[in-house]
């Protein structure tokens, strides 16, 4: 499915993105807690890499964490959002305030782990971010990311009226830009079943 382009709202992608997740956090954490979607990723990640220790960009809520951890790994949790950081934070958790374009990501991990977050990450960044997440894990060590499955780019509008930039990339597209940062897919996961939609899930190796 090709996205209709929505016109610009002003401000960086990234930064108009995360701004609308500042007014949504908490509606955010309520809808997706106990959530299931992909969640094969974090069992083989946990399978793959017993008690590693992982770095999860984009937190938000902290669910994918908290699974990670309930399985014997150690998670630096991170996000960008602030409103996200205060949620965990009053939950009792350490976070890490971490912009995935910008900031140094730090290392060496077992782990990186990106779930629901590099679908709002330009085009033209998407080799830098990858590559950076290359650079922080150890030798063999793996990373597991999901991504939405489409072509275009461009602002979507949620529910709440507020809008978010959304990359699409096709499964193979994506595979080859994990391949050209040094990843090696080695497991996938999908969604939605013979579609070239739905949510792709990839667990791939440093090689």
């Amino acid at each position: 499915m090709k996205r209709q382009p929505i016109p610009h709202p002003g401000g960086s992608p990234n930064a108009r993105t995360v701004a609308s997740y500042e007014q949504i956090a908490d509606d955010y954490a309520r809808e997706t807690a106990g959530a299931g979607v992909l969640s094969g990723g974090l069992t083989r990640l946990a399978e793959t890499v017993p008690a590693g220790h992982v770095l999860e960009i984009g937190s938000g809520p902290g669910w994918d964490a908290d699974a990670l951890e309930e399985a014997g790994l150690t998670v630096r949790r991170t996000d960008i959002t602030q409103a996200f950081i205060e949620f965990q934070r009053a939950r009792g958790k350490v976070v890490d305030r971490l912009d995935a374009i910008n900031d140094d990501v730090g290392g060496p991990y077992d782990a990186v782990v990106t779930l629901h977050v590099l679908q709002h990450v330009e085009q033209d960044d998407l080799p830098a971010v990858l590559t950076k997440v290359a650079g922080a894990l150890r030798p063999g060590g793996r990373f597991l990311v999901s991504i939405p499955l489409g072509e275009g780019a461009g602002w979507e509008v949620g529910e709440s009226g507020n809008r978010y930039y959304r990359a699409l990339r096709s499964e193979a597209e994506f595979i080859a830009a994990l391949a050209q940062a040094g990843l090696k897919s080695e497991w996938t996961e999908r969604s939605v079943h013979d579609e070239e939609t739905g949510w792709l899930c990839v667990l791939a190796q440093l090689r």
